[in-house]
């Protein structure tokens, strides 16, 4: 397994223990966990495929709001999953920034 594939899955692990738990400083180690991401696991011709992956991503997490509210009527759990997007959004966010400005750059080349 590659470094970037590892911090990939580690991301999606602490993103979600951070749905469960409250450490202040998780969203911190999921922009770092993303960055990683972005450098070493994305190039070339999956570039685009990521982009657009990450954009529909991002915008289904901001939407999930009322899926929250309708799920809290089961011990919270709205408030679980809510919590386990966003910190997935800190991830993806960090990524998507080093792959759009990766693509710039490439962009920018020719």
């Amino acid at each position: 397994m590659k470094i970037g594939s590892i911090a990939f899955l580690a991301g999606l692990a602490v993103a979600v223990i951070g749905g469960f738990i409250n450490v202040s400083w998780f969203p911190l180690l999921l922009v770092v966990i993303g960055l990683v991401v972005g450098l070493l696991n994305v190039a070339g011709s999956e570039t685009k495929g990521f982009l657009i992956a990450c954009i529909a991503f991002l915008m289904a997490s901001t939407a999930i709001y009322p899926l929250e509210q309708a799920l809290n009527s089961f011990a919270g759990l709205g408030t679980i999953i809510g919590s386990i997007m966003h910190n997935i959004g800190y991830m993806v966010g960090a990524a998507t920034l080093i792959v759009a400005i990766k693509a710039l750059f490439e962009m920018s080349k020719d």
